[in-house]
């Protein structure tokens, strides 16, 4: 996929990026971009190096090689802008079940300077959009995986962000629950623009919700575009079967040191 001529129309833009983890390549000179309020499903099985990806994108790794920027802004040498830019939701829950709801929101919003003339109006605009107004005050500890996971989105947009990153946002969930997230997420793509790149397992939401898709598989880009275009040009009827055509029906292992990398992570988005 090559890089788009009009750079100031995409939000994302990645050229030739590559990750190496010793002997092992897991992100091998992919190109992409992601047009400024676009909805961008970014699909490959286990290990095809998605998760790696966005932790080059989000800052939280250094490429081998190759260039990127987000909202303008390049990971490796404007970490600060690039953070302050985007919000991201990791596929493992990172919220403090020993606060509250409030809680919770206004030590993110400290952490991401939002001024305190705005703070608390925020807060409860989000809280209500994602329809948690009414249980600010509960801890955290008490709420189910899908109440979780709406905090974690509002979170993940205090400090208005241009790009929201999401990491299997609904993994584990059931499908009410997923059909209501990504509702508030379409909702929030078309009211302010907002840019949005997922992953997920659900071929069938990626169908539902995404303007593009990019298919990564053993660390490379293998094709990209529309649900639509994929389905067409694999001669099947869903983006699932059109996915199983193009990565095979071969169970994955998963990618290799997402367990050590998921660890810094953490450290890293705690300090």
């Amino acid at each position: 996929m090559s890089q788009p001529k009009n750079q100031e129309n995409y939000a994302i833009q990645v050229q030739g990026l590559t990750k190496k983890f010793g002997s092992f390549t897991a992100v091998d000179n992919i190109s992409f971009s992601v047009k400024r309020g676009e909805t961008f499903a970014f699909l490959g099985p286990n290990g095809a190096g998605k998760t790696t990806t966005i932790k080059m994108l989000t800052t939280l790794l250094r490429p081998t090689s190759g260039t990127m920027l987000v909202n303008g802004y390049d990971p490796i040498n404007d970490q600060d802008a690039v953070r302050r830019s985007f919000g991201i939701v990791f596929q493992d829950p990172s919220l403090d079940d020993e606060l509250t709801v409030y809680e919770n929101m206004e030590f993110h919003g400290v952490l991401y300077k939002v001024p305190d003339k705005i703070l608390k109006q925020r807060i409860e605009e989000l809280l209500n959009f994602v329809e948690l107004l009414d249980r600010k005050n509960d801890l955290v500890k008490h709420f189910s995986g899908g109440m979780k996971r709406r905090l974690e989105i509002a979170r993940g947009l205090l400090h208005t962000p241009k790009v929201l990153f999401l990491d299997e946002p609904t993994i584990g969930l059931d499908p009410q629950t997923r059909n209501h997230i990504w509702k508030y997420l379409k909702d929030l793509n078309s009211t302010e623009d907002i840019t949005v790149l997922f992953t997920t397992h659900y071929m069938d939401e990626a169908e539902r919700v995404a303007d593009s898709v990019a298919i990564i598989d053993h660390g490379r880009i293998i094709t990209g575009g529309s649900p639509a275009e994929l389905k067409k040009t694999t001669n099947t009827n869903s983006l699932e079967e059109a996915f199983l055509s193009l990565t095979g029906k071969k169970i994955r292992e998963e990618e290799a040191g997402s367990i050590d990398q998921m660890r810094m992570n953490r450290r890293m988005w705690s300090r």
